[in-house]
């Protein structure tokens, strides 16, 4: 079945094209809101700038689709094959991509507020500058994924892993990343006030130039850490261990460093700390 005879189908009224062949078609530009295309092979299939609102796309395979400026609002893609897929600049306010897989796919400049990402796979995909204040990623992967300068606030991330993840210039203000294997893991000039990293594994993660103002590290491990040029107003290091870390140029002052280990620390031109 080729695109012209979904797109005459779907004008006289039909919405249920589950289960179909139809990779490599071209929807480009086309309005298909609230079609269901559940469990239909679509890999490669053009939906580049078409109107998807509400549709139903659980269990089809998206691998390499090209979903540009796609609107998908609504849209369910439940445990959805998206491997490799292009959904840069798409607009996905509260879509469902709860175990979806999404691996190595281009998610730059999304729109994904308050989406449902639970236990979904973005490992090593390209999330850069996208919008995900309030989604649900609990149990998502973000192994390797580039999320600079994402938004993140209010979202839950519980038991979500970010091992060698890039948060470069990302707005990640109260979050809590407690108990997780960050070591590796990029935070250069991200805003992170109130965040929580407790118990958390940093070993040699980037904090350069990140503004941590009230943030709790406590019981963290953040061997080899650098924190140049950093911001640690008020930031609480109770019991971290702080061996080899780097704090040029760094405001701590009022930071709580209570039992913390600091053998070998790199400590330059930095403000007053407290040893509490």
């Amino acid at each position: 079945m080729q695109a012209k005879d979904i797109l005459h189908l779907y004008e006289e009224g039909y919405r249920n094209f589950s289960g179909l062949q139809l990779a490599g078609v071209d929807f480009g530009g086309q309005i298909l809101v609230g079609v269901n295309f559940a469990g239909a092979d679509l890999a490669g299939a053009n939906f580049s700038r078409s109107f998807l609102t509400n549709a139903n796309f659980s269990d089809a395979n998206l691998s390499r689709a090209n979903l540009m400026f796609a609107k998908l609002s609504g849209g369910v893609f439940v445990r959805t094959m998206m491997t490799k897929a292009n959904f840069q600049g798409a607009f996905g306010v509260r879509a469902d991509f709860t175990q979806a897989s999404l691996s190595g796919s281009r998610l730059i400049y999304v729109n994904l507020r308050a989406a449902q990402l639970g236990e979904a796979n973005f490992s090593s995909s390209n999330l850069t500058g996208s919008n995900m204040r309030n989604a649900h990623m609990s149990e998502a992967c973000f192994d390797w994924a580039n999320l600079s300068g994402v938004r993140l606030s209010g979202a839950n991330i519980n038991l979500a892993t970010f091992r060698g993840a890039n948060f470069e210039q990302a707005f990640l203000n109260g979050l809590h990343f407690n108990d997780m294997d960050l070591s590796g893991v990029r935070f250069k000039g991200a805003r992170l006030k109130g965040a929580s990293f407790k118990a958390a594994d940093l070993t040699s993660a980037n904090f350069v130039e990140a503004s941590l103002q009230n943030s709790d590290f406590q019981n963290a491990q953040l061997t080899g850490a650098n924190f140049d040029h950093a911001h640690l107003h008020r930031a609480k290091f109770v019991k971290a261990d702080l061996r080899r870390i780097n704090v040029a140029y760094v405001d701590w002052s009022d930071a709580d460093l209570t039992d913390t280990c600091l053998e070998r620390a790199s400590v330059q031109h930095s403000a007053a700390m407290s040893q509490r």
